[in-house]
């Protein structure tokens, strides 16, 4: 039996001299496996142990997660026992790369994908790479009971502590950060008389906003129609996709006009050819105010009975007029250019001029009767 001399000795020894301790990062080949997990060659004198609970998570399986004969990086966890074996971890390795990355995202401000770990009062719980963060409810664009766990979400990272385990996430950010570009790229292309496309995203009293990809316009109620409406809603639904045409931009202010009206004929220029002062006409009343009733003569044309005429024709009918009631009127004045109507419930007096005197041809020095202007 051949023997050992102490030269020999002495090299095999260097083999294993080695000062590994808890906390040291090291590299070691995987070897093989047993019922605790993974068995880890890492140079030291007896192989080295990654736990299950130390490399994978629940129902995932080690030998998937730590290949034999790959080589990986580990934390000592655990110095030497008395049988010379060290502990590993596997887990607090990808943490610590995990926070890393995180760091880095933080840094250049970029929109992370998250997956929802589980829903809590107060917000989400959401598991990114390992690392365990916490959105606000407040920082959520969606409500709580539209997102399910175990579904992915776009996040922007508002705070991160690896110290602490801190780790706040904003979901809200990611659009609103979205958003202030999509605004840069519309204002920069956008200008008035083009027609749009937008979805209608909020209606109020005085109009309705309208997304045109990344701002809202107002969409105001008198732009709504040629004809009268009393809301929004008589005519729009929140999620509606319409075209409207741009009529102002704001780039100081950041604000757009739009009107829907104008992307149809404008009445007034058929009722010039059709209307006349001093025809008879039907109307409809459309409101009634306290200076008198506008009443529609033309479809999408309103003209104006006052206080006066509308009382004297309540007492010629005997009843009250009211919103809907058809209505017998001649036209008194008619301005086309600034779009109004005077109405009179009594045939004016040029009318019945005209078929009482002869025509005859006007003097040079004679002025004609503007009845435009007449009181």
């Amino acid at each position: 039996m051949a023997s050992i001399n102490e030269l020999d000795f002495e090299e095999l020894l260097k083999q294993y001299d080695y000062n590994f301790q808890k906390g040291d990062l090291v590299k070691g080949v995987v070897c093989g496996y047993d019922s605790t997990g993974a068995m880890v060659d890492i140079g030291a004198k007896t192989i080295a142990i990654v736990p299950e609970r130390e490399a994978v998570d629940k129902g995932e399986n080690i030998e998937d997660k730590l290949k034999k004969d790959q080589e990986y990086e580990f934390l000592i966890i655990r110095e030497e026992d008395e049988d010379g074996k060290f502990l590993l971890s596997r887990k607090k390795v990808d943490l610590a790369y995990a926070w890393k990355e995180l760091e880095k995202a933080k840094t250049a401000d970029e929109t992370i994908l998250g997956t929802i770990a589980g829903i809590v009062k107060g917000g989400l719980l959401i598991d990114i790479s390992g690392v365990r963060g916490f959105v606000p409810s407040s920082q959520l664009r969606s409500k709580e009971t539209e997102l399910e766990v175990g579904s992915k979400i776009e996040l922007k990272i508002l705070t991160l502590d690896p110290q602490q385990n801190n780790f706040i996430l904003s979901n809200k950010k990611v659009y609103e950060d979205s958003a202030v570009e999509a605004r840069k790229n519309v204002f920069s292309q956008i200008e008035p008389g083009q027609v749009v496309k937008g979805d209608v995203v909020r209606i109020t009293d005085f109009g309705a906003f309208i997304d045109l990809g990344g701002i809202d316009g107002l969409l105001p109620l008198s732009q709504l129609s040629w004809r009268w409406i009393d809301h929004p809603t008589d005519i729009l639904n929140v999620g509606d996709k319409i075209d409207v045409e741009v009529i102002a931009v704001d780039h100081d202010k950041q604000r757009v006009s739009l009107s829907l009206k104008n992307l149809e004929p404008d009445p007034w220029l058929e009722a010039e050819k059709q209307i006349k002062e001093g025809d008879k006409v039907e109307g409809t009343i459309t409101r009634i105010k306290h200076f008198g009733a506008f009443v529609e003569v033309f479809p999408g044309v309103e003209a104006l009975l006052p206080h006066n005429e509308v009382e004297e024709l309540q007492n010629k009918q005997d009843c009250l007029l009211k919103v809907g009631d058809k209505v017998m009127t001649y036209i008194l004045k008619f301005n086309p250019t600034d779009k109004r109507i005077a109405l009179t419930v009594n045939e004016p007096e040029i009318k019945a001029e005209l078929k009482e005197v002869p025509a005859k041809e006007s003097s040079a020095d004679e002025p004609e009767t503007d009845s435009a202007n007449a009181e």
